[in-house]
């Protein structure tokens, strides 16, 4: 009884101030648990999403150099830098600005997250959740990515045109061209480092998408790579084969498959009078004829003069003899 009654029950708010209490740290404890969800995103994808730009701004110029076909030439050459720009400009203006990925992107399954303004939500499912870009984002990123490679092509452009490099130049043109050349050196190194990072954890393929925490993500958990392989597959096998060609028919002498095949031809007109008078390399008449010695057989000059210097040992096309000199053809005045 002694023990029961030192027993005190707890005051009536105790349980509401400790519910109070421990109520933001549980709360902060679950929203932390809940934004980090690891994803991994494909490298791949991500090179392709950029090369696939790129090939489409190449398609967007082909198309517009037409246009511009019976201009005057090389005046469109003058504006490159410019035409280049104004299709970059475009392609910002219909993808990014108005919160859609590029056509790169788009045919890649990505799109661009805001790194910096993710926050743990309420319902987080697949980790792909995450606001687009802001309007200062997308304003730095057209200022990066078509005023920046505007002003530096036409800054190099000029540069070279100038001829600030040469050592007879002012010391002024010529200290601009040494920082010139140290800008684009420490460009390159930082664009190897960040490739490096790239490789390593899947975020930020360039400089530009650091720097704006602009970071590539699946625009669909569900939707699987939908691009077909099989223009690839007959362009490399083309590729192949065209380059096996290219090695084999410098090896392979025309005159002696002809005369190999030469036996099994039905065609017997190779004797007629006509053929006698036609080279037989070009298979027209000679408008420089020459003999082949000994056999004293017409060729052209051109054609001849080409077989005898590829081949030391060239042999006459007609009755096979090694040929060893050749001799202008006169004709035999009429009686």
């Amino acid at each position: 009884m002694s023990g029961s009654s030192n027993f005190r029950p707890p005051a009536e708010d105790a349980w509401v101030h400790t519910y109070q209490t421990l109520l933001p740290q549980w709360q902060s404890l679950s929203h932390s648990r809940q934004s980090i969800i690891p994803i991994s995103i494909s490298r791949v994808n991500q090179f392709d999403a950029g090369r696939l730009d790129i090939e489409m701004s190449a398609m967007l110029k082909e198309q517009l150099v037409k246009v511009f076909s019976l201009m005057k030439p090389g005046m469109l050459f003058q504006y490159e830098a410019e035409l280049d720009a104004f299709l970059e400009f475009l392609i910002w203006r219909f993808s990014i600005w108005v919160d859609k990925p590029t056509p790169g992107i788009a045919l890649m399954n990505l799109r661009y997250r805001n790194e910096r303004a993710l926050e743990a939500r309420g319902k987080v499912r697949t980790g792909l959740e995450g606001p687009g870009l802001t309007v200062a984002q997308k304003l730095w990123y057209c200022v990066a990515t078509v005023g920046g490679q505007y002003i530096w092509a036409r800054l190099q452009s000029f540069s070279a045109f100038r001829r600030w490099g040469d050592s007879e130049q002012r010391s002024v043109a010529r200290g601009a061209w040494i920082l010139i050349q140290r800008i684009e050196g420490l460009y390159k190194a930082a664009s190897f480092g960040n490739l490096l990072l790239f490789l390593y954890t899947g975020r930020y393929r360039n400089l530009i998408e650091r720097a704006l925490k602009a970071r590539l993500v699946y625009g669909s958990p569900n939707m699987n790579r939908a691009v077909s392989f099989e223009y690839m597959n007959r362009q490399l096998v083309w590729n192949e084969f065209s380059e096996m060609l290219l090695l084999l028919l410098p090896l392979l002498n025309s005159s002696s498959m002809k005369n190999l095949l030469r036996p099994f031809s039905k065609d017997k007109s190779s004797s007629s009078k006509e053929d006698d008078f036609a080279c037989p390399i070009c298979q027209a008449g000679p408008t420089v004829p020459f003999l082949a010695l000994p056999c004293q057989h017409r060729y052209c000059y051109y054609c001849l003069r080409t077989r005898c210097a590829a081949v030391p040992a060239f042999r006459c096309s007609r009755c096979n003899e090694p040929i060893v000199a050749m001799q202008r053809h006169v004709n035999e005045p009429k009686q």
